[in-house]
């Protein structure tokens, strides 16, 4: 997977990467990790500018985001109720869980997801409670931003910094990513054979 996007990267510049980065966020396994690194070697390089490289990505994973929040709002809390009742015990939520969700995220939702931004897996699948709990589109789209735009510099910087070596951030967000991928679906069997109707 990386070879065809670091030739993204190369032949694309920014478009590339802002296009690797919605990608990356409608679909997870597509990894950021690589995709930043690479563009901020690009731009250790003279190919790009690093400030080029951290708003194509943001604003390519914002698009994702807003995406996935859309998507949300139009799926709503009252469909949410009847898909809940129908298949919860799939979904390991039942409607007292959901209603403890959405108001976690009326008090502190900002939070949620300006910390979601940022650890991997997470980042994409925030987008989906926040649109269904009715986050406001202004302070979703401004913490997603701030959240996002810190992942993306990161990344960048560490491709920056260690040039063509962007390989030993990967061996370090390789396998983070993966395990808390593993955690989500240990977490998912766990609640599953555990799961009672309240």
């Amino acid at each position: 997977m990386d070879d065809w996007i670091i030739r993204l990267v190369d032949q694309g510049g920014y478009w590339g990467v802002a296009l690797l980065m919605f990608l990356e966020t409608v679909f997870p396994p597509v990894p950021s990790e690589v995709i930043m690194t690479v563009a901020g070697v690009s731009a250790s390089r003279g190919n790009m500018t690093f400030a080029g490289v951290v708003g194509a990505g943001t604003a390519g994973a914002m698009l994702g985001n807003y995406l996935w929040f859309w998507l949300a709002v139009k799926f709503g809390s009252d469909r949410l109720r009847r898909f809940a009742d129908r298949y919860g015990r799939w979904l390991t939520l039942n409607w007292k869980e959901i209603e403890r969700g959405h108001e976690l995220f009326q008090k502190h939702g900002s939070i949620i997801v300006l910390v979601a931004r940022m650890l991997p897996t997470l980042r994409s699948l925030i987008s989906i409670p926040a649109g269904i709990f009715g986050m406001s589109l202004r302070r979703f789209l401004v913490f997603s931003t701030i959240g996002t735009a810190g992942w993306s510099a990161a990344l960048a910087g560490a491709g920056y910094a260690l040039g063509s070596q962007f390989e030993d951030v990967e061996k370090i967000l390789g396998p983070l990513s993966t395990a808390v991928i593993v955690l989500i679906v240990l977490g998912y069997f766990w609640r599953l054979i555990r799961w009672k109707p309240e």
